[in-house]
């Protein structure tokens, strides 16, 4: 079944259809995912009430993810020109709810342009206002970042082998997550989103000089397990809900 409940998409999961009203609409674009296997023990401190840390094959995983978003809409329509267009590199972890839901964690998005910044902060999603830039040299794509006040700074690329499909089962767990988890207001909450699915490629480590992973407060080292990159994908944002 596919994302939005019909056609075949298999081995893409079915995610959920966004319920209006949508909140946002946006596009991730040139989308390069490095990740680190990790010990779900370590991974709790950083959990909210009701959520504890997915777990595949008795492992979770932290994420460092960069892409370009070239288009916000307001309620799925009102476009943000300039504002709308920046962009991010984040560090994740996988969450599960005590309802069920299952989504990502965020201990840091470094965004180019400061009202986004301001928005996500206001629903407490930890947002820093850095310098961003895409970077590309040849076949290879990634992101350079450095926070004002060279707080930390980042530096990633990856080679994407587009002949090839990355849908196994860990990449498949890694990269269809449908929502995130954070702390709001006293409670936890989950933020749906929807998109079709990815067109996933392997790829090759190019580089990786991060203090992006420890500056979120994670014994990472080493290069990481996986590289994935992905052109991008269209997706909507729901209405908050609490976690049980």
């Amino acid at each position: 079944m596919g994302v939005y409940g019909h056609g075949s998409q298999e081995p893409w999961p079915a995610g959920p259809r966004a319920a209006p009203p949508v909140l946002m609409a946006q596009t991730w674009a040139d989308v390069v995912f490095l990740h680190w296997r990790m010990d779900p023990a370590a991974a709790v401190p950083f959990m909210p009430p009701g959520v504890e840390p997915d777990v595949l094959h008795g492992a979770t995983w932290v994420g460092l993810i960069g892409f370009h978003a070239p288009k916000t809409r307001f309620l799925g329509r009102i476009g943000m020109p300039y504002v709308g267009s920046f962009t991010e590199i984040n560090v994740r972890l996988y969450s599960r709810g005590a309802d069920g839901s299952a989504g990502v964690l965020f201990l840091s998005l470094d965004a180019s342009r400061l009202a986004p910044v301001l928005v996500a902060r206001s629903l407490r999603i930890p947002y820093v206002w850095s310098r961003c830039r895409p970077v590309r040299a040849g076949t290879a794509r990634g992101y350079d970042v450095e926070r004002f006040g060279r707080q930390a700074r980042s530096s990633f690329a990856a080679v994407p082998d587009c002949a090839r499909q990355a849908d196994d089962e860990l990449s498949l767990w890694l990269t269809a997550r449908f929502g995130l988890h954070t702390a709001f207001g006293g409670s936890t909450v989950f933020i749906p989103n929807s998109h079709r699915p990815w067109p996933l490629h392997p790829a090759r480590l190019a580089h990786c000089d991060d203090e992006l992973l420890s500056a979120a407060g994670l014994d990472v080292s080493g290069p990481p397990d996986t590289v994935h990159y992905s052109t991008g994908v269209d997706t909507l944002f729901g209405r908050p809900r609490r976690v049980a």
